[in-house]
């Protein structure tokens, strides 16, 4: 199932950082993840479906470039982030 609102509500409660934090690094990369994970998912049942796979290349290549900022700015937070989405590296 893609994103509901109340998913994506429960996401953002999970990795925010203060209060009202809806936008910060940790939240964004969280929110992409699961993002991903969807599409993986349903790259499984649709392999033909290559414009959506254009796509999941989009957001993983804005991934990136958030995990490396995170990586630069605060490392701390990105070892503790990729440990928790289950991130490679």
């Amino acid at each position: 199932m893609a994103q509901t609102v109340v998913r994506k509500n429960e996401i953002i409660e999970k990795f925010k950082t203060h209060p009202t934090d809806t936008g910060s690094t940790a939240v964004q990369i969280a929110l992409l993840t699961d993002r991903i994970q969807y599409l993986t998912e349903h790259f499984k049942v649709h392999t033909k479906d290559h414009h959506s796979r254009r796509g999941l290349l989009k957001l993983v290549g804005q991934r990136r470039r958030l995990l490396d900022y995170l990586r630069n700015t605060n490392l701390t937070a990105y070892r503790e982030l990729i440990q928790e989405l289950g991130l490679r590296k």
